[in-house]
């Protein structure tokens, strides 16, 4: 049976300028692993109308899930809610959901709710929110699509919140090897391995450390004998 697949858009110039250093990516890669949920896709693109239609439209039809992180907070450049609503075709506005939410967590700490604010609460219709317990201004699910906040503590928990909601598949289990030899010279035994073992994804990762150069050989695959056997042979080709 083969696993759901998911695409990641990263939105935010602040990205793309090195401003800010992506984390989410890294963390949503490791969550969906562990369910069975195979991530093929990550984009990180500007805060643009165009760019982010564009790319919510192309990537939820090629993916059983997408996952955005960036532009819902109060700013006139958090536009992703309107892009997504847009992609499909959804109006959008303040829903009353949204604002109790918000208006009960600022009364709270005696902060106003301006107009700034209730931005947040912009949902397009037929979405269901995603709960955010750290600072409660909600994410949505529209179709396959899961728009969350760019704030890595946020965007941890929104995930926490939507994956019990998906169904997953077989978790990819992985083993690795470290090899001291330049990948010149472990590449022939390498393709005999791969091609041995096709159902598995044997990856190499270079390295040079105090003059040595080696690789670390990584297997990964939804069949954990399978794994197991692979790493048994690879371990046969380079000893010690």
């Amino acid at each position: 049976m083969t696993n759901p697949t998911a695409a990641m858009i990263v939105i935010g110039d602040e990205i793309l300028s090195g401003r800010t250093r992506d984390s989410n990516m890294h963390h949503l890669a490791r969550a969906l692993t562990k369910v069975g949920i195979d991530l093929g896709e990550v984009r990180v693109i500007s805060d643009d109308r165009e760019a982010i239609v564009g790319a919510v439209t192309a990537l939820s039809a090629a993916y059983t899930h997408v996952f955005t992180s960036g532009g819902i907070g109060p700013t006139h450049d958090d536009i992703t809610a309107d892009c997504v609503a847009a992609a499909f075709g959804a109006a959008i506005d303040v829903r009353d959901d949204a604002r109790a939410l918000l208006q009960a967590h600022y009364d709270r700490q005696g902060v106003e709710f301006n107009d700034a604010r209730k931005r947040m609460a912009r949902i397009p219709d037929g979405a269901t929110l995603i709960e955010n317990p750290v600072s409660i201004a909600p994410g949505f699910t529209m179709k396959n699509v899961h728009v969350m906040a760019g704030v890595p503590a946020v965007f941890e928990a929104m995930v926490a919140s939507v994956l019990p909601t998906l169904t997953g598949g077989a978790p990819l289990l992985s083993q690795n090897l470290r090899v001291e030899r330049g990948e010149g010279e472990i590449a022939g035994p390498l393709a005999e391995l791969a091609g041995e073992f096709s159902d598995l994804s044997i990856g190499s990762y270079p390295y040079q450390r105090n003059g040595v150069y080696g690789a670390n050989i990584v297997i990964r695959g939804q069949d954990g004998a399978r794994v197991d056997a692979a790493m048994t042979r690879l371990c046969e080709m380079f000893p010690g």
